[in-house]
Protein backbone atom coordinates (compact mmCIF):
# COMPACT_ATOMS: atom_id res chain seq x y z
CA UNK A 1 0.00 0.00 0.00
CA UNK A 2 1.14 3.45 -1.02
CA UNK A 3 0.06 5.05 2.20
CA UNK A 4 2.03 8.55 0.97
CA UNK A 5 0.06 8.55 -1.90
CA UNK A 6 3.32 9.15 -4.14
CA UNK A 7 1.86 7.14 -7.05
CA UNK A 8 -0.84 9.45 -7.50
CA UNK A 9 1.13 12.07 -8.73
CA UNK A 10 2.97 12.15 -11.80
CA UNK A 11 6.05 13.21 -10.73
CA UNK A 12 9.95 12.04 -11.27
CA UNK A 13 12.11 10.27 -9.19
CA UNK A 14 14.48 13.02 -8.93
CA UNK A 15 12.08 15.63 -7.68
CA UNK A 16 10.78 13.09 -5.08
CA UNK A 17 14.46 12.71 -3.86
CA UNK A 18 15.31 16.59 -4.11
CA UNK A 19 11.96 17.05 -1.91
CA UNK A 20 12.72 13.90 0.80
CA UNK A 21 16.59 15.53 0.69
CA UNK A 22 15.35 19.38 1.80
CA UNK A 23 12.34 18.17 4.32
CA UNK A 24 14.41 16.21 6.25
CA UNK A 25 17.64 17.67 5.74
CA UNK A 26 15.89 21.05 7.47
CA UNK A 27 14.01 19.66 10.19
CA UNK A 28 17.27 17.79 11.20
CA UNK A 29 19.00 21.20 11.45
CA UNK A 30 15.72 22.19 13.34
CA UNK A 31 15.24 19.42 15.48
CA UNK A 32 16.48 20.10 19.15
CA UNK A 33 14.70 17.20 21.22
CA UNK A 34 16.10 14.41 19.13
CA UNK A 35 19.74 15.14 19.68
CA UNK A 36 19.30 13.79 23.63
CA UNK A 37 15.99 11.63 23.32
CA UNK A 38 16.24 8.03 22.28
CA UNK A 39 14.05 7.42 19.87
CA UNK A 40 11.98 4.30 20.08
CA UNK A 41 10.65 2.51 16.79
CA UNK A 42 9.20 3.40 13.68
CA UNK A 43 6.16 1.69 14.59
CA UNK A 44 4.55 2.37 11.29
CA UNK A 45 2.00 4.46 10.26
CA UNK A 46 -0.68 1.95 11.34
CA UNK A 47 0.38 2.14 15.17
CA UNK A 48 -1.76 4.54 16.65
CA UNK A 49 -0.66 3.90 20.68
CA UNK A 50 2.25 3.02 22.50
CA UNK A 51 2.72 1.57 25.78
CA UNK A 52 4.86 3.59 28.77
CA UNK A 53 6.05 1.22 32.00
CA UNK A 54 6.02 3.39 34.39
CA UNK A 55 8.68 2.79 37.79
CA UNK A 56 6.75 0.29 39.38
CA UNK A 57 5.55 -1.75 36.92
CA UNK A 58 4.74 -5.78 37.43
CA UNK A 59 2.93 -8.48 36.70
CA UNK A 60 0.24 -9.62 39.20
CA UNK A 61 -0.50 -13.34 38.98
CA UNK A 62 -3.70 -14.01 40.57
CA UNK A 63 -6.96 -16.65 40.79
CA UNK A 64 -5.04 -17.97 37.21
CA UNK A 65 -5.48 -14.54 35.40
CA UNK A 66 -2.28 -12.44 35.24
CA UNK A 67 -1.99 -8.85 34.36
CA UNK A 68 0.06 -6.02 34.16
CA UNK A 69 0.11 -2.87 36.37
CA UNK A 70 2.14 0.32 36.11
CA UNK A 71 1.82 -0.41 32.12
CA UNK A 72 -0.18 2.78 30.19
CA UNK A 73 -1.16 3.17 26.64
CA UNK A 74 -0.22 6.55 25.32
CA UNK A 75 -1.82 7.98 22.08
CA UNK A 76 0.87 8.71 18.55
CA UNK A 77 -1.23 11.54 17.16
CA UNK A 78 -0.65 12.72 13.72
CA UNK A 79 1.08 15.85 13.32
CA UNK A 80 1.20 17.94 9.69
CA UNK A 81 2.42 20.40 7.64
CA UNK A 82 1.17 21.31 4.18
CA UNK A 83 3.17 23.09 1.31
CA UNK A 84 2.86 23.66 -2.63
CA UNK A 85 4.67 23.88 -5.40
CA UNK A 86 2.89 25.56 -8.62
CA UNK A 87 2.73 23.72 -11.42
CA UNK A 88 4.30 26.18 -13.99
CA UNK A 89 7.27 26.33 -11.69
CA UNK A 90 7.61 22.35 -12.01
CA UNK A 91 7.47 23.06 -16.16
CA UNK A 92 9.60 26.14 -16.18
CA UNK A 93 12.33 23.19 -14.35
CA UNK A 94 11.70 20.35 -16.91
CA UNK A 95 11.89 22.49 -19.81
CA UNK A 96 14.90 24.66 -18.77
CA UNK A 97 16.67 21.78 -16.67
CA UNK A 98 17.17 24.03 -14.00
CA UNK A 99 16.41 23.32 -10.21
CA UNK A 100 13.10 24.01 -8.58
CA UNK A 101 12.81 26.70 -5.41
CA UNK A 102 11.68 24.47 -2.28
CA UNK A 103 11.66 27.46 0.19
CA UNK A 104 8.33 26.32 0.84
CA UNK A 105 8.94 22.87 1.77
CA UNK A 106 12.02 24.48 3.55
CA UNK A 107 9.50 26.52 5.73
CA UNK A 108 7.22 24.02 6.20
CA UNK A 109 9.63 21.04 7.59
CA UNK A 110 10.87 24.21 9.79
CA UNK A 111 7.39 24.48 11.25
CA UNK A 112 7.14 20.51 11.46
CA UNK A 113 10.30 20.60 13.41
CA UNK A 114 8.99 22.92 16.01
CA UNK A 115 5.86 21.75 16.43
CA UNK A 116 7.55 18.48 17.61
CA UNK A 117 10.12 20.11 19.79
CA UNK A 118 6.92 21.69 21.12
CA UNK A 119 5.04 18.99 22.14
CA UNK A 120 8.17 17.04 23.40
CA UNK A 121 8.66 20.50 25.75
CA UNK A 122 5.27 21.69 26.60
CA UNK A 123 2.93 18.98 25.78
CA UNK A 124 -0.53 19.57 24.76
CA UNK A 125 -3.88 20.23 26.49
CA UNK A 126 -5.53 19.35 23.13
CA UNK A 127 -4.12 15.72 23.61
CA UNK A 128 -3.84 15.50 27.68
CA UNK A 129 0.05 14.96 26.64
CA UNK A 130 2.90 15.61 29.00
CA UNK A 131 5.71 17.55 28.13
CA UNK A 132 8.97 17.49 29.85
CA UNK A 133 8.78 20.65 31.53
CA UNK A 134 4.69 19.81 31.90
CA UNK A 135 5.22 16.34 33.36
CA UNK A 136 3.82 15.64 37.16
CA UNK A 137 6.61 14.12 39.77
CA UNK A 138 9.33 15.95 38.05
CA UNK A 139 12.50 17.72 40.30
CA UNK A 140 12.62 21.42 40.65
CA UNK A 141 15.27 24.02 41.43
CA UNK A 142 14.76 27.97 41.95
CA UNK A 143 16.46 29.61 39.08
CA UNK A 144 18.49 32.59 39.67
CA UNK A 145 19.53 35.41 37.29
CA UNK A 146 21.65 34.00 34.86
CA UNK A 147 22.53 37.52 33.47
CA UNK A 148 24.69 37.97 37.04
CA UNK A 149 27.54 36.15 38.09
CA UNK A 150 27.59 32.49 37.89
CA UNK A 151 24.08 31.55 38.84
CA UNK A 152 23.50 29.91 35.25
CA UNK A 153 26.53 27.75 36.79
CA UNK A 154 25.34 27.28 39.87
CA UNK A 155 21.72 26.55 39.22
CA UNK A 156 22.78 23.39 36.78
CA UNK A 157 25.43 21.90 39.28
CA UNK A 158 22.44 21.81 41.43
CA UNK A 159 20.49 19.88 39.52
CA UNK A 160 23.16 17.80 38.72
CA UNK A 161 23.96 17.07 42.58
CA UNK A 162 20.20 16.30 43.33
CA UNK A 163 19.92 13.65 39.91
CA UNK A 164 22.67 12.14 40.85
CA UNK A 165 22.51 12.03 44.53
CA UNK A 166 18.97 10.35 44.22
CA UNK A 167 20.57 7.71 41.24
CA UNK A 168 20.05 9.13 37.96
CA UNK A 169 23.28 9.06 36.07
CA UNK A 170 24.00 8.92 32.28
CA UNK A 171 23.48 11.17 29.38
CA UNK A 172 23.05 14.68 31.15
CA UNK A 173 21.14 17.26 28.67
CA UNK A 174 20.14 20.75 29.44
CA UNK A 175 17.29 22.79 27.12
CA UNK A 176 17.40 26.45 27.30
CA UNK A 177 15.15 29.19 25.84
CA UNK A 178 17.17 31.55 22.98
CA UNK A 179 17.59 33.97 26.01
CA UNK A 180 19.08 32.19 28.80
CA UNK A 181 21.41 30.35 25.94
CA UNK A 182 22.45 33.96 25.25
CA UNK A 183 23.10 34.82 29.12
CA UNK A 184 25.41 31.62 29.37
CA UNK A 185 27.78 33.16 26.78
CA UNK A 186 29.43 35.56 29.29
CA UNK A 187 33.23 35.68 30.18
CA UNK A 188 33.37 34.07 34.08
CA UNK A 189 36.12 36.77 35.31
CA UNK A 190 37.17 34.46 38.14
CA UNK A 191 37.84 31.65 35.31
CA UNK A 192 38.74 32.65 32.35
CA UNK A 193 35.79 30.38 30.61
CA UNK A 194 32.63 31.20 29.40
CA UNK A 195 29.39 30.05 31.57
CA UNK A 196 28.37 27.99 28.31
CA UNK A 197 31.91 26.46 28.76
CA UNK A 198 31.72 25.46 31.94
CA UNK A 199 28.27 23.84 31.83
CA UNK A 200 28.92 21.81 28.92
CA UNK A 201 32.49 20.36 30.91
CA UNK A 202 30.08 19.12 33.65
CA UNK A 203 27.56 17.61 31.39
CA UNK A 204 29.26 16.38 28.49
CA UNK A 205 28.86 19.20 26.12
CA UNK A 206 24.88 18.41 26.06
CA UNK A 207 23.24 21.89 25.69
CA UNK A 208 20.72 22.61 23.18
CA UNK A 209 19.01 25.77 22.82
CA UNK A 210 15.35 26.01 21.21
CA UNK A 211 12.28 28.58 20.24
CA UNK A 212 9.96 26.17 21.29
CA UNK A 213 10.59 27.41 25.02
CA UNK A 214 9.40 30.33 26.14
CA UNK A 215 11.47 33.56 27.57
CA UNK A 216 13.16 31.92 30.76
CA UNK A 217 12.52 28.22 30.69
CA UNK A 218 15.19 25.32 30.60
CA UNK A 219 15.44 22.06 32.14
CA UNK A 220 17.66 19.46 32.99
CA UNK A 221 17.06 15.39 32.27
CA UNK A 222 18.67 12.32 32.51
CA UNK A 223 18.18 10.97 28.87
CA UNK A 224 18.48 7.48 29.29
CA UNK A 225 16.39 5.74 27.28
CA UNK A 226 15.26 3.62 30.73
CA UNK A 227 13.63 7.15 32.10
CA UNK A 228 12.56 8.76 28.58
CA UNK A 229 12.54 8.74 24.99
CA UNK A 230 10.99 9.67 21.84
CA UNK A 231 8.31 6.87 20.63
CA UNK A 232 8.11 7.45 16.87
CA UNK A 233 5.16 5.62 14.71
CA UNK A 234 5.69 7.36 11.18
CA UNK A 235 8.68 9.16 11.25
CA UNK A 236 9.41 12.70 9.03
CA UNK A 237 7.82 11.81 5.58
CA UNK A 238 6.45 13.50 2.98
CA UNK A 239 3.22 12.88 1.34
CA UNK A 240 1.05 13.74 -1.79
CA UNK A 241 -2.27 15.40 -0.81
CA UNK A 242 -3.51 17.13 -4.02
CA UNK A 243 -3.46 18.77 -7.47
CA UNK A 244 -5.73 21.63 -7.08
CA UNK A 245 -5.77 24.67 -10.06
CA UNK A 246 -2.78 22.45 -11.62
CA UNK A 247 -0.66 23.03 -8.39
CA UNK A 248 0.62 20.61 -6.32
CA UNK A 249 0.36 19.76 -2.68
CA UNK A 250 2.45 18.27 -0.61
CA UNK A 251 2.16 17.28 3.72
CA UNK A 252 4.86 16.49 5.93
CA UNK A 253 3.87 14.43 8.23
CA UNK A 254 4.88 11.77 11.68
CA UNK A 255 3.34 10.60 14.42
CA UNK A 256 5.29 10.57 17.52
CA UNK A 257 4.96 10.78 21.60
CA UNK A 258 7.06 11.64 24.40
CA UNK A 259 7.41 8.30 26.46
CA UNK A 260 8.38 9.72 29.98
CA UNK A 261 8.66 6.90 32.37
CA UNK A 262 10.27 8.17 35.58
CA UNK A 263 9.47 11.89 35.61
CA UNK A 264 12.12 12.18 38.76
CA UNK A 265 14.93 12.17 35.87
CA UNK A 266 13.36 15.63 34.96
CA UNK A 267 14.59 18.83 36.65
CA UNK A 268 12.88 21.95 35.54
CA UNK A 269 14.08 25.13 36.20
CA UNK A 270 11.77 27.77 37.69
Amino acid sequence: MDYLARESADLSAELWNRIDDTVIGTARKQLACRRFLKVFGPLGPGATTVAVDGVGKEEILEDGIGRIVGRTQLELPLFYEDFTLLGRDLELAAQTGLPIDLSAAVAAAKKAARREDDLVLNGSKTLGADGLLTVKGSAKVKKGDWKAGENGFSDVAAAVSQLAKTGYLGRYALVVAPDLFLDLQRLQPSTGMLEIDRIQKLIGDNVFMTSALAPGKAALVCAEPEYMDLAVGLDLSVGYLELADFNHTFRIMETAALRVKDPAAIVVFG
